[in-house]
């Protein structure tokens, strides 16, 4: 049995991933974007980041949102840190290593996270003093 939070991280890592695994697909209709050098961004980040947050603001209406593309929301003192894909220049060549990130922040302490590589439908996670998974199995 999945931890609350981490439940409700699945779910939208889940969400994220078939989005992903489609765009992986189509890789030369990708629309990209230079942020810095070796720095890219896609519209599959941006439409992952969006499925992401969208979500889990459902879950999480008044939480602050850190996310790589769209920067911060502010909300209150919880904090949910986002990386739509962990590994965008992966991504952008073909190279199926890639994954989503999912942390929640208290006091200035990540005590949750998720991270789903969407290619070999892996799911790690972990919760503070809770040891840590691949897919609800201990490692």
């Amino acid at each position: 049995m999945l931890p609350p939070v981490i439940n409700i991280f699945e779910k939208a890592a889940r969400k994220a991933g078939k989005n992903l695994l489609r765009d992986f697909g189509e890789i030369e209709n990708l629309q990209i974007q230079s942020k810095n050098i070796g720095d890219f961004v896609t519209n599959a980040d941006l439409k992952s980041e969006k499925i992401l947050i969208d979500t889990l603001k459902y879950y999480y209406p008044d939480a602050t949102y850190l996310s790589e593309e769209i920067g911060e929301i502010k909300g209150n003192e919880e904090k949910i840190i986002i990386d739509p894909i962990d590994g965008t220049t992966n991504f952008l060549h073909g190279i199926p290593h890639f994954a989503i990130c999912i942390a929640l922040q208290s006091d200035g302490e990540i005590i949750s996270g998720l991270i789903f590589d969407p290619i070999k439908d892996e799911m790690f996670f972990t919760e503070k003093n809770k040891g840590a998974f691949l897919n609800n199995q201990r490692l």
